[in-house]
C-alpha cells in the first residue's frame, strides 16, 4: 500500500513555517509499513484542493491532508471535501459538546457562532477525535481509497495520528511488516565505507535495502527488511546485521535507536544514571533548548551557561584569561576549559562545550575563521574535542554545530556503555 501527504497553507508555501508534519506522519506511516510515495504542499483554496484529492487518488490508497480546518473563511478544507465526495455539512453534537467543554476550561470568552462552525463535518465523515483542539479530524472513503483530513496544528495533528489513524489503519489495512536497524558508524567516509562493503551488498536479497546516511564524519547504514512475515523479517534483519557488523567493526559505534537523538541520549544517560550540563558559546542555548524538548529532561540535565562572552567563560566557568589570551576565544584549549569549568560548576557526570565563529564576520581576536567550531565532549573517565568547519551562513553553522555536539555526545555514552 501506498499513501500521500498533501500539506495545506500558503504559509508554507511563503515559507512562513516550515511543514513538520509531513515528517511526523511519514514516520508512524513507515513504523507499521505503509510507504509514503508523495508528499505535496498546496495553496488553501479549493481549486488546488480538489487537483490534489484527485492526483492523491491515482496514486495512492491512503490520502492524508494536513491544514485548512480553521474556523475562518480562508480555510476551505471541509467545504470541499464536501464537494468532492459529493456531501454536505451537518452539525456533530459529540464535536460540539467538546468544543463548548473546551471553551469551559480554558477561555473566558463565550462560543461564537465561527468557534460553533467547528462542528460542522460531511455527513458520511467518520469523526476522528482531537484531544487538543477544536477542529476534529476527518475519515472518508472512496471505494478501496482512504481519505484523512486532519488540522495542521502539530501538537493536535499528532495526537489524531497516534491515536486514531494508526489503530485504524492497523486493523482495516492489510500491511507489510517492515523492519529497520540503523548503525552508527564513526570516523570512515561513506565512499570508504561502500567500498569495504559493495560485495556484501551487491548480494543483498531483494526484500533487503540499505541506506548510507552521512554526516560529517558520523556514518548511519540503516538496513530495511520487508515481508509477510514477522518472524521471517526478524531473523533476516538480525542476521545482516550481524554481518554488516563484522565488516565494520573497527567504525561501529551502536545503534540509532530511530527516534530523536536527544530521546537516545535521554535513555542512555537515565540508564546509567548519569547527569549533564551544557556550555554553549556560538550555539547560543541551542543545544540545551533541544535537550529540554522532551519531558523528563530534569533526571539527567542539570543546566547550562550561555558563555556567548570571554567574562562569561572567564568569570562563571573559570576559562583563564591567559588560556584565552593564548590560543583565542575559539580554540580547542577554550573549549576543553569551558566544559571542564561546566562540569564543576553543575556537579555532573558528563559535559558539552562548544564554541565557535558562527559568522558572518571573524573576532578580530581569533586565530579561526567563519564556521570553525570546537566541540569538547567530558565524561567520568575522558575528554573528547573535536574540530570542524560548518561553513556558513550563520543559522547553518549554528544548527550544525548544535547537532554534532549531541552526536559526539551520543558516541561517548555508547561507548562508555560497552
Amino acid at each position: 500500500m501506498k499513501a500521500e501527504i498533501i500539506t495545506i497553507g500558503d504559509e508554507i508555501l511563503i515559507g512562513q513555517i516550515v511543514d513538520t508534519n509531513s515528517s511526523y506522519i511519514s514516520k508512524q506511516f513507515d513504523l507499521i509499513g505503509l510507504t509514503v510515495g508523495r508528499i505535496v504542499s498546496i495553496a488553501d483554496t479549493r481549486e488546488a484542493i480538489l487537483k490534489a484529492l484527485k492526483e492523491g487518488e491515482k496514486n495512492a490508497d491512503v490520502i492524508v491532508l494536513t491544514g485548512g480546518l480553521g474556523p475562518t473563511k480562508d480555510d476551505v478544507t471541509k467545504q470541499t471535501f464536501c464537494d468532492f465526495f459529493n456531501d454536505v455539512l451537518v452539525e456533530n453534537t459529540t464535536v460540539l459538546s467538546h468544543i463548548e467543554t473546551l471553551f469551559k476550561q480554558f477561555s473566558k470568552e463565550p462560543l461564537s457562532m465561527l468557534n460553533r462552525q467547528q462542528a460542522m463535518v460531511p455527513s458520511k465523515a467518520i469523526v476522528l477525535k482531537n484531544s487538543f483542539g477544536t477542529a476534529p479530524g476527518m475519515w472518508m472513503k472512496k471505494g478501496n481509497k482512504v481519505f484523512v483530513s486532519l488540522p495542521g496544528v502539530p501538537l493536535e495533528m499528532k495526537g489524531i495520528v497516534d491515536n486514531e489513524i494508526i489503530p485504524r489503519l492497523r486493523k482495516t489495512a492489510n500491511l507489510p511488516v517492515i523492519m529497520h536497524k540503523t548503525l552508527l558508524t564513526y570516523g570512515l567516509g561513506e565512499t570508504k565505507v561502500a567500498e569495504r562493503i559493495h560485495q556484501w551488498e551487491d548480494a543483498l536479497y531483494p526484500d533487503v535495502k540499505l541506506a548510507y546516511l552521512p554526516n560529517f564524519g558520523l556514518l548511519r547504514l540503516r538496513l530495511s527488511v520487508k515481508g509477510t512475515d514477522r518472524k521471517y523479517v526478524e531473523a533476516l534483519l538480525n542476521r545482516k546485521t550481524e554481518e554488516l557488523i563484522e565488516l565494520v567493526n573497527d567504525v561501529f559505534v551502536g545503534f540509532d535507536d530511530g527516534g530523536e537523538i536527544e530521546i537516545g541520549i535521554a535513555k542512555l544517560l537515565r540508564k546509567s544514571r548519569s547527569t549533564l550540563a551544557v556550555a554553549e558559546s556560538c550555539t547560543g542555548g541551542a543545544i540545551a533548548k533541544r535537550l529540554t524538548h522532551y519531558p523528563g529532561a530534569s533526571d539527567f540535565f542539570k543546566g547550562g551557561v550561555i558563555a556567548y562572552n570571554s567574562v562569561v567563560k572567564h568569570g562563571v566557568l573559570g576559562v583563564s584569561k591567559e588560556v584565552i589570551d593564548t590560543h583565542s576565544v575559539v580554540s580547542r584549549e577554550v573549549a576543553e576549559s569551558m566544559v571542564k569549568g561546566v562540569k564543576t560548576v553543575f556537579d555532573v557526570d558528563y559535559g558539552i562545550a562548544v564554541t565557535g565563529n558562527a559568522g558572518p564576520t571573524v573576532d578580530r581576536h581569533t586565530k579561526t575563521k567563519v564556521g570553525d567550531v570546537f566541540i569538547s565532549v567530558l565524561s567520568p573517565s575522558s575528554i573528547v574535542t573535536k574540530k570542524f568547519n560548518f561553513g556558513n551562513p550563520r543559522e547553518k553553522v549554528i544548527e550544525r554545530a548544535t547537532s554534532k555536539a549531541l552526536e559526539l555526545l551520543r558516541i561517548v555514552l555508547i561507548e562508555n556503555e560497552k
